[in-house]
């Protein structure tokens, strides 16, 4: 099993995590004077004069039933992309070390190596998307600190075998970082029950997608207590704003509604498939377990600009590798994917 702390930069592991007003003292007090805040208070009706909890231990017990994770393993972030930036600078080396992606996949893990100045190695998904593992392997050097696999997949919507990611974990003694921004969309069951077998298994999630939260920005890390430690440790202080956690505390209450809208998306992705598979112009509708669909489809860019000037917004992915003419559409409201299918028969 590999030993976190090895993976760490050295400056990172020797580094004294800045201190705040809220992580020094703990307790019931009347009387707050040691943060500098402004102890008038704010100039709406909603008091955000003070600091918010820089580790969001009510999130975090809430989050802790829901997703059946100890809060100790729970790291937030302002979104799943401070997660994925944190990542690097902490286990990578500016200069020196290097990371695997396998396009097509989510454009920040090589946005952040570039950032942080990592070298970015590509294994090229199969023509099934599924991960090359061969390909993979030959990839790997001493110098290699994280693979990322996005499962499902963005953007092509499908889920990786369970087999194959159990594979990289099982021989890669860097951190494996699974992207499960769309598992609640899936058959595929979450790789969060195999935390305590992978110390180097780290695993993000969001709000934004299945619970509908993608305004307030947070993302979760799932991953050992040594890794949530270190992010803990260089993360700004104060990355979950006050109101973002006000709101966090109602919709988590929420999740008999949340679960409803999840089933309700998944019925809309089975028949937006089929209506979509029998226009003339669509070639291929490829299976899916996010909330979107990938469409390869005649003159694909030339369909994007049509839909644009009937005020309809897809996302063109034409230019990506295996994505050739193909288009990523977000599963809609019934009313907006009528009107999606209406444009497209009259292209």
């Amino acid at each position: 099993m590999p030993d976190i702390s090895l993976l760490l930069r050295n400056n990172i592991r020797k580094l004294i995590p800045y201190s705040s007003a809220r992580d020094e003292f703990s307790g019931v007090a009347k009387v707050f004077l040691d943060a500098n805040e402004n102890s008038l208070g704010s100039p709406i009706p909603e008091q955000y004069n003070r600091y918010p909890d820089p580790h969001q231990k009510m999130i975090k017990e809430l989050l802790s039933g829901i997703k059946g994770v100890p809060r100790k393993n729970i790291f937030l972030g302002n979104g799943s992309d401070e997660c994925i930036d944190l990542l690097y600078r902490a286990f990578c080396n500016p200069g020196k070390d290097n990371t695997i992606i396998n396009p097509p996949t989510y454009g920040m893990y090589e946005v952040s190596a570039e950032i942080n100045d990592v070298e970015v190695r590509k294994a090229m998904l199969t023509a099934d998307f599924q991960p090359d593992l061969e390909k993979m392997a030959a990839l790997v050097d001493e110098n290699t600190k994280i693979i990322w696999l996005c499962s499902p997949n963005n953007p092509t919507g499908n889920a990786f075998h369970y087999q194959s990611i159990e594979m990289i974990l099982n021989n890669f003694n860097g951190l494996v970082v699974i992207d499960e921004a769309y598992i609640n969309f899936s058959r595929q069951q979450s790789f969060v029950r195999e935390l305590t077998e992978y110390p180097n298994l780290v695993i993000l999630q969001t709000l934004s997608k299945a619970w509908g939260l993608a305004g307030l920005r947070v993302g979760m890390a799932f991953a050992s207590e040594a890794i949530v430690e270190v992010l803990n440790k260089i993360k700004p202080p104060y990355n979950i704003s006050q109101p973002t956690q006000d709101l966090l505390l109602k919709a988590l209450k929420e999740t008999s509604h949340v679960n409803e809208k999840i089933r309700e998306i998944v019925t809309m992705r089975g028949l937006l498939a089929n209506d979509l598979a029998q226009l003339p112009s669509v070639r291929k509708v490829y299976p899916s377990d996010a909330n979107f669909l990938l469409v390869k489809i005649d003159n694909a860019k030339v369909v994007y600009e049509s839909l644009l000037t009937r005020g309809i917004v897809v996302r063109d992915r034409s230019k990506i590798v295996l994505c050739d003419d193909c288009l990523r559409i977000t599963v809609g409201k019934k009313v907006e994917n009528e009107e999606l299918l209406q444009a497209l028969s009259t292209i």
